[in-house]
C-alpha cells in the first residue's frame, strides 16, 4: 500500500462547538484496541468500498466499521462524502444489536454534517 493507494481521506466529525467525540472516544482506549480499530480503518480507507464483514451498511449515508477487540465488538459509524470518510461516533458493542441510543447519536451528528454542508 502506497499513499498513492488511499481511496478515502478520514476526517473526524467535528461539532459546531470544536470537539471531536470520535476523536476523544478513540483516545480513551487501550492501545491495543486502538491498534486494530486503527488497522481496520486504514483498510476501509485503501479498499474502499469494502463489504462483510469489515463494514456493514446501517441505513443510507451511514455504515459501521466492525473491529474485534476483546472486550467484545468496537464500533465506528461513519459516512462517505465524495473521497472522504468522516468518523462520527464509536463505542463498544457487547449485544447482537445496536443499540437505537448509538445509531441515534450517529444520526444527528451526520445530520449537523449536512446541515454544516462540510
Amino acid at each position: 500500500m502506497s499513499i498513492g493507494d488511499i481511496r478515502l481521506r478520514v476526517v473526524f466529525f467535528r461539532s459546531q462547538s470544536g470537539t471531536e467525540p470520535a476523536r476523544r472516544w478513540l483516545k480513551s482506549l487501550t492501545a491495543a484496541h486502538k491498534k486494530v480499530i486503527g488497522e481496520d480503518i486504514k483498510t476501509v480507507q485503501f479498499g474502499w468500498p469494502i463489504g462483510m464483514p469489515l463494514v456493514e451498511k446501517i441505513e443510507p449515508y451511514l455504515w459501521e466499521v466492525r473491529s474485534r477487540v476483546p472486550d467484545g465488538i468496537a464500533r465506528v459509524l461513519f459516512t462517505v462524502d465524495g473521497q472522504v470518510m468522516i468518523l462520527l461516533h464509536g463505542f463498544i458493542k457487547k449485544t447482537r444489536k445496536i443499540p437505537k441510543t448509538e445509531i441515534n447519536t450517529a444520526r444527528s451528528r451526520l445530520r449537523q454534517y449536512q446541515e454544516a454542508g462540510s
